[in-house]
């Protein structure tokens, strides 16, 4: 029994007709929200195609953004993550090297002291650590829910390859994603 009086649109909610233009204007509203945001994904999607890569700075340990704008190398972070893919290759599995960073009280790219497993194999598995760009990695589904998912081939990824200056060798990187595949083959892991 209360009304709900939108000024802008004036509409009453205690008037009969109120629901079918609340639902004429929601709708119209839904509409717009998805036109402006398949323009905005079209044109991420074009500056993906031009080669255009977008450096999250804050999650990525190693580097910092340059005076030029571009990627530029960190030494003491670089030589962190030099010191996880050494210790992923002389053996120790990602949970020792999470343990071992955490006990030397080395930050993480967000300052926290304490490292997760998941961190150290994103760090193994990014491509950015030996110079390449792989681009849409991900997306999003839809505007409303703005669910993010893995893109398994429903989009076209591009790869820049020597888009930056790398914190490993091509070489140790590969090594490691060969001894990943062969641990979890061994483990009776493989997903694909």
């Amino acid at each position: 029994g209360i009304g709900v009086i939108f000024e802008k649109e004036n509409i009453n909610t205690l008037t009969e007709s109120s629901e079918f233009l609340i639902t004429l204007f929601s709708g119209f509203a839904q509409a717009e929200s998805e036109s402006l945001s398949s323009n905005i994904q079209l044109g991420i999607r074009m500056a993906m195609k031009e080669g255009k890569v977008n450096f999250h700075y804050r999650s990525m340990l190693g580097y910092q953004r340059g005076a030029d704008g571009k990627p530029e190398i960190v030494p003491e972070e670089a030589e962190v993550v030099r010191r996880i893919f050494r210790r992923y290759l002389e053996g120790c599995s990602e949970g020792q090297i999470q343990r071992e960073l955490t006990q030397d009280g080395i930050a993480t790219a967000k300052g926290v002291k304490a490292w997760s497993h998941q961190i150290v194999h994103n760090i193994l598995t990014n491509e950015k650590y030996v110079g390449d760009a792989l681009l849409q990695k991900t997306f999003t589904t839809d505007c409303i829910s703005k669910k993010v998912i893995p893109n398994t081939g429903q989009l076209p990824k591009y790869l820049i390859q020597n888009h930056h200056e790398g914190i490993v060798s091509r070489e140790t990187f590969d090594a490691v994603q060969l001894e990943m595949a062969r641990r979890n083959a061994k483990a009776g892991a493989t997903r694909k």
